[in-house]
């Protein structure tokens, strides 16, 4: 492997790696800023994807799209006190672009409430496109694929 490559997938590695943090952390404030300005988000059932419905769960066309969710969530909604622990592996680039990579990634979220009961929230797979912008990759576009159609009604926090 050459040393290019090695160093592209530790970006990679760190790239995840400071997103799930950012989200496990309570940090929401700097989610937006793993996206670009004219990024695409979605959340939705691996059936929509596959059948190529446009929305999902949640959908977001900008990063202040993102930023009003955050605000949202902060100020409007209403929930239970919970955490969430994202677990991300096999992180494969699909496809190479002048300056962009398609990638894919599983994840797992668990999730804790208040009382202290832990559920296996979601579990799925992350189709992204990331751009190298000034230096830093970001996410240009992130599908977040979940496996089950039965989605729990707290879906509040990014994933």
């Amino acid at each position: 492997m050459q040393l290019e490559a090695v160093v592209r997938r530790l970006e990679l590695e760190q790239l995840y790696t400071d997103y799930v943090h950012c989200l496990d952390g309570d940090e929401l404030e700097h989610w937006p800023d793993f996206f670009t300005e004219d990024c695409f988000y979605r959340v939705t059932s691996a059936e929509n994807y596959e059948a190529r419905m446009p929305l999902g769960l949640i959908h977001a066309t900008s990063r202040n799209m993102l930023k009003d969710r955050v605000s949202a969530l902060r100020e409007a909604n209403i929930y239970e006190p919970q955490r969430y622990r994202h677990l991300v592996s096999s992180i494969k680039i699909v496809e190479e672009g002048a300056d962009t990579l398609d990638l894919t990634a599983n994840f797992l979220v668990v999730r804790t409430m208040q009382e202290g009961d832990m559920t296996l929230f979601a579990a799925g797979r992350y189709l992204d496109e990331i751009r190298l912008t000034d230096g830093t990759w970001k996410f240009t576009r992130k599908d977040v694929v979940l496996d089950s159609r039965q989605i729990d009604t707290l879906l509040a926090i990014p994933l």
